[in-house]
C-alpha cells in the first residue's frame, strides 16, 4: 500500500467517527423535537414559550444536521505546541505561536492535529473531532503560509464523496523541519490543494471555496462586521465567493444579531444562480437573502433589458428629480374633474378650474408623499368650499361659526358626491401607474423639462411603452425607479383589521402565543405587496462598480440601520460615470468609517489568458494594475475569423464544438447585448447542457472552463464603458479562450483583432 492510500483511510477511519457521532447527535435533537411535541397540554404562557422555543431550536439543529454535503469534513492542520495550554470554547488550543521548546534541533513533535469541516462536531467528551471552519482555531487552516506559519506544519485539504474520502492533497509549511507524528515522520501527499482545486472542471452552479480559502481572502472574510468593509479586487481574484463566506461567518460570529438578517444584492439573475447553492453548502440555508437588482423590490420582476443608451438616462442621479415631480403630477391625470359642484346652505356652491388648481398646487405644498397627502386635499377643498360659501361673514360669533364650520365639515365630507369627486380629483397613485404614465412624451416633457433633453425624452417614453399593466416588460433599471416613485408616492393608511379571536384565549387567557418566527411572518402579510423590508442588519453589495445612482438609491434604503460589505472593482465597471454613482454611494452609506480591503492575486484566470485581458485593461484604464495570475496551462488563446458577417453562424458552431471537446466542464460564449438572442438561435442544440450564450453585461462574476467571445468590436462599442465590459468577458475562462473576429474587427493574418493587438 503506497502512502496516498495508506493516509486516505487514515481521513475515511476518522470521517466514519465523526458521523458515527453525528447520528448519535440527530437521535438527541429528534428526542428534544419528541419531547417539546408532547407538551401540548401545558397552559402557562412560560411552558407555552419554552415549549415553542424549544421546538424551534431543536428543528433547527435537526435540520442543519440532516444535511449531508459533498465534502462535509474538508480540511486538517497538523501542529506543533503552542506556548500555552488554554483552550478555547471549541476545545482546541487557542495560542497562536509555537512554544519555545515546540523544535528541537530541526526536529518537533505534532501536538494537535485539528480536523475542519463545515459544522464542528465534538465528541461524548467534548474533544473535538471537527472544527467549524469559522472558528477562530481553523483560521491558521486559511491564514498560515511558508514565510508565517506559525503553530501549522502541515496543511491538508480533504476530498470526498458522501462519506467515502476519495483523496487528499498536502500543503508542507516548514519543509525545513522533521515532524513527528505519533513516532514516525509525517507524510507529504500530493501536489498543493490550492492548484488542485483550480484545476477541476466548472459546473452551472459556484461551488464554495471553503476548502481552498487563501490568506488574503481570509483576511476579509473574518474582519470585524462594524461599520464599512469595502473589498476591491480585480477578475478572478474570488470577491463574490468572499462575499458569500462573509455572510456565513457573520451568521457564526454573532447569529442573533444576523440569523434572518443578511442581504445580498448581485447585479444579474444569472449571477443569483449560480451563487445561490453556495450558503446551503456552508449550513446557512435560508439565513441571507440574495437578490438580483431586478428583483429586489417586493412583487416585481425584471426580465427586460435597457439599451446602453436608455440605461444611461434611467440610472443617472437627475432621475429622483423628474421622478419627483411625475409623482406630484400623477394626481393631476388627464380627463379628471374639472369641477366641484356642492349644496351648502341652501345655495350651490361650486369651485371651478382655476379653483381646483390654486387647491392642488397649496395642497403639493406640503412635503409628505402623495398619497399621505390626501387628507390634506381633503381639508383645503372644504375649506375652499367653506370660503365660497360665504359662511364666514354669515357667523359673527366664533364660537357658532367653529360648530357650524365643524358641521359643515362632516356633513359635506361624508356625501357621497364629495366622495366620488375627491377620489376622482386625487386618485391614490400606484408606482407602476406613475412609471407607465410616463410613456406619455407630452406628460413626460412637462415633468422633466430642463432635466432631460428632448431626443432623451423620447428614448425613455420610448422604452417605457414597452411596461404592461401588469408589470411586464420592466427592466432591472425600471425597478430602481418604481423604488424611487414608492417612497415619494407612500402608501395610504389602510384601516386595521380585528384580530380574530383564538380558542386558546378562552382557555389560557392569553392574548397571544407565538414564536419569534410567526411574528415576523404575521408582520411580513400586513405589508402592503409593493412594500420592502428595510431592516437587514447587513448588506453585502457584489459587483457594486456597475451600481448606478438610482440603483444605489434603491439599495441604501434596505440598509439605513444595517453595517455594509461593498465588493467591486472598478476596472469592471459597466456604468459611464462612477463620479455620479460614487456620490449616492456615499449617500446611501452616510458617514459610517470604511475599512478597505484589496485582493491582489487572480486564482481563476490562467496567465496566458491574462495577458491578452490584461492588453484591454491598459486601453481601458492606462495606469490600472491587473491582478496577478498563480498559474500557467501551456494554452494559449486561440484567435479565430469569420471572412464575412454572415459566415460568422457557422464559425460560432464551430468554435463552440471545438471548445466543448476541449474541456469536461462548462463553455460560455459571450457576445454583445444586443446580438445576444441572435447568436443563442446560432448554437440552439450545442453542447447538450454544458454551453450557455450571454450578453456581455450578464458575464458579470461567471466562470467557465472555456469561453468564446465573439465580435469583441461589438462589445466594445456598446457603451462608453464597452472596453471594461470586454476586459470582463476576457476573464471569465478557467482553462481555455477563444476570440472569433468578424470583418469588422479587423483582424490581422493571425487572426488577432485590433482591439487585442
Amino acid at each position: 500500500m503506497d502512502v496516498r492510500e495508506r493516509e486516505i483511510q487514515g481521513e475515511q477511519r476518522h470521517l466514519d467517527t465523526v458521523y458515527e457521532r453525528l447520528a448519535e447527535k440527530i437521535h438527541e435533537a429528534e428526542y428534544l423535537m419528541a419531547d417539546a411535541a408532547s407538551r401540548i397540554q401545558v397552559g402557562t404562557p412560560g411552558a407555552l414559550a419554552e415549549r415553542d422555543a424549544q421546538v424551534f431550536r431543536a428543528g433547527l439543529h435537526l435540520n442543519r444536521l440532516n444535511n449531508e454535503f459533498e465534502d462535509f469534513l474538508f480540511g486538517r492542520i497538523d501542529l506543533l505546541a503552542g506556548k500555552d495550554g488554554d483552550r478555547g470554547a471549541d476545545g482546541a488550543y487557542t495560542s497562536v505561536e509555537p512554544a519555545d521548546d515546540a523544535v528541537r534541533d530541526g526536529a518537533a513533535d505534532i501536538a494537535e492535529t485539528l480536523h475542519i469541516g463545515r459544522l464542528g462536531v465534538l465528541d461524548a467528551d467534548y474533544v473535538p473531532l471537527v472544527i467549524d471552519w469559522r472558528a477562530p482555531a481553523a483560521a491558521p487552516f486559511y491564514r498560515a503560509t511558508p514565510v508565517a506559519p506559525g503553530r501549522v506544519v502541515r496543511r491538508r485539504v480533504i476530498r470526498s464523496r458522501g462519506r467515502r474520502v476519495l483523496g487528499v492533497e498536502d500543503d508542507l509549511l516548514r519543509p525545513e523541519l522533521r515532524a513527528l507524528l505519533d513516532g514516525a515522520e509525517l507524510p507529504v501527499v500530493g501536489d498543493g490543494a490550492l492548484m488542485a482545486a483550480l484545476g477541476r472542471a466548472r459546473g452551472h452552479r459556484m461551488t464554495d471555496i471553503v476548502a481552498s480559502i487563501q490568506a488574503e481572502q481570509d483576511e476579509v472574510i473574518r474582519a470585524p462586521a462594524a461599520s464599512v468593509t469595502e473589498v476591491g479586487g480585480g477578475p478572478g481574484t474570488g470577491k463574490t465567493a468572499v462575499a458569500l463566506h462573509r455572510a456565513a461567518y457573520l451568521l457564526y460570529q454573532d447569529r442573533r444579531r444576523y440569523a434572518g438578517g443578511i442581504l445580498i444584492v448581485s447585479p444579474t439573475p444569472l449571477l443569483v444562480s449560480y451563487t445561490e447553492g453556495v450558503l446551503p453548502s456552508l449550513g446557512e440555508e435560508g439565513q441571507v437573502a440574495i437578490r438580483a437588482l431586478g428583483s429586489l423590490v417586493e412583487g416585481v420582476e425584471a426580465d427586460s433589458y435597457d439599451d446602453q443608451a436608455v440605461a444611461r438616462i434611467k440610472g443617472s442621479a437627475v432621475m429622483a428629480r423628474v421622478l419627483h415631480r411625475a409623482a406630484r403630477g400623477a394626481v393631476d391625470a388627464p380627463g379628471g374633474p374639472g369641477r366641484l359642484r356642492v349644496v351648502a346652505f341652501g345655495r350651490r356652491v361650486e369651485l371651478d378650474g382655476e379653483a381646483l388648481h390654486r387647491v392642488r398646487q397649496q395642497v403639493l405644498s406640503g412635503t409628505a408623499p402623495v398619497n399621505l397627502l390626501r387628507p390634506r386635499a381633503r381639508r383645503l377643498l372644504l375649506d375652499a368650499l367653506w370660503e365660497e360659501s360665504g359662511a364666514r361673514t354669515r357667523y359673527p360669533d366664533p364660537a357658532i361659526a367653529a360648530e357650524a364650520r365643524e358641521a359643515f365639515n362632516e356633513d359635506l365630507g361624508s356625501e357621497d358626491a364629495f366622495l366620488e369627486f375627491l377620489d376622482a380629483w386625487w386618485p391614490e397613485a400606484t408606482p407602476l401607474g406613475v412609471l407607465t404614465a410616463m410613456a406619455d412624451e407630452q406628460r413626460l416633457g412637462r415633468w422633466a423639462r430642463r432635466l432631460l433633453r428632448p431626443r432623451e425624452v423620447r428614448q425613455l417614453a420610448r422604452s417605457l411603452r414597452r411596461i404592461t399593466p401588469d408589470g411586464h416588460g420592466l427592466s432591472a433599471h425600471d425597478v430602481a425607479l418604481l423604488d424611487e416613485l414608492r417612497v415619494l408616492l407612500g402608501a395610504p393608511p389602510r384601516p386595521a383589521k380585528p384580530r380574530e379571536a383564538d380558542p386558546l384565549d378562552q382557555l389560557t387567557g392569553l392574548d397571544e402565543v407565538t414564536t419569534y418566527a410567526e411574528r415576523l411572518a404575521a408582520r411580513r402579510e400586513s405589508r402592503d405587496a409593493d412594500e420592502e423590508r428595510a431592516d437587514y442588519a447587513h448588506v453585502i453589495v457584489d459587483e457594486a462598480q456597475d451600481l448606478t445612482p438610482m440603483q444605489w438609491r434603491m439599495v441604501g434604503r434596505r440598509g439605513r440601520q444595517a453595517t455594509w460589505t461593498i465588493v467591486g472593482g472598478p476596472a469592471q465597471s459597466s456604468w459611464g460615470a462612477p463620479e455620479e454613482a460614487a456620490a449616492e454611494r456615499d449617500a446611501a452609506l452616510g458617514g459610517r468609517p470604511r475599512r478597505r480591503f484589496g485582493l491582489t492575486v487572480n486564482y481563476r484566470t490562467p496567465a496566458e489568458i491574462a495577458r491578452v485581458a490584461d492588453g484591454v485593461l491598459r486601453r481601458a484604464m492606462p495606469g490600472a494594475r491587473p491582478p496577478r495570475a498563480v498559474r500557467e496551462t501551456g494554452v494559449a488563446p486561440r484567435f479565430a475569423t469569420a471572412p464575412t458577417a454572415d459566415a460568422l453562424a457557422d464559425a460560432a458552431r464551430a468554435e463552440a464544438r471545438r471548445l466543448l471537446a476541449d474541456v469536461e466542464g462548462t463553455v460560455g460564449v459571450v457576445v454583445a447585448m444586443a446580438r445576444r438572442e441572435e447568436t443563442a438561435r446560432w448554437l440552439a442544440g450545442v453542447g447538450g447542457g454544458r454551453l450557455v450564450v450571454l450578453g456581455s453585461l450578464e458575464a458579470k462574476g461567471l466562470e467557465y472552463d472555456a469561453t468564446l467571445v465573439i465580435s469583441p468590436s461589438a462589445i466594445a462599442d456598446e457603451s462608453p464603458a464597452g472596453l471594461r465590459v470586454l476586459y470582463v468577458a476576457l476573464t471569465r475562462a478557467t482553462q481555455r479562450l477563444t476570440v472569433l473576429s468578424g470583418p469588422a474587427d479587423d483582424p490581422d493574418t493571425m487572426g488577432v483583432p485590433a482591439l487585442l493587438r
